[in-house]
């Protein structure tokens, strides 16, 4: 999910979402520590989506 996607969504379709990546992130953390994922880069993508989703909210809290 590029910044641009983000910056459309709404309020609550940033929280849902966010509640999902992390969801995601978490499940990736714990499938890799049992068994090595295939393109470990996916941790690390998943964990940027997460900050993005956050940084927005947070972004829009303020104003």
């Amino acid at each position: 999910m590029k910044q641009s996607e983000v910056k459309e969504l709404s309020v609550e379709e940033l929280g849902l979402k966010l509640a999902e990546a992390k969801k995601q992130h978490s499940d990736m953390k714990i499938a890799h520590s049992v068994t090595p994922l295939e393109n470990p880069l996916q941790i690390r993508k998943a964990r940027r989506i997460v900050a993005r989703i956050a940084t927005e909210l947070t972004k829009r809290d303020n104003q």
